[in-house]
């Protein structure tokens, strides 16, 4: 079963931000996919089971950016 989980990431202006939260996303067990929306902010994430809120925070963190949502 895959899980699909959205979010919005604060901060990102090029395609190296995109790089960065992707990679450090992908690195949390479990993810299969990642998907974002640089004009939007909007990133996609699908993974094995329910992703931990706070993980994906750090994550993003980890990248410097911000999650909003």
């Amino acid at each position: 079963m895959t899980v699909t989980n959205e979010y919005v990431v604060k901060g990102m202006t090029c395609e190296h931000c995109v790089a960065a939260v992707s990679a450090e996303l992908a690195k949390l067990d479990g993810v299969g996919a990642v998907s974002v929306d640089l004009n939007t902010g909007q990133v996609t994430v699908s993974s094995d089971s329910p992703l931990d809120a706070a993980q994906v925070g750090s994550a993003v963190d980890e990248a410097g950016y911000e999650l909003t949502s």
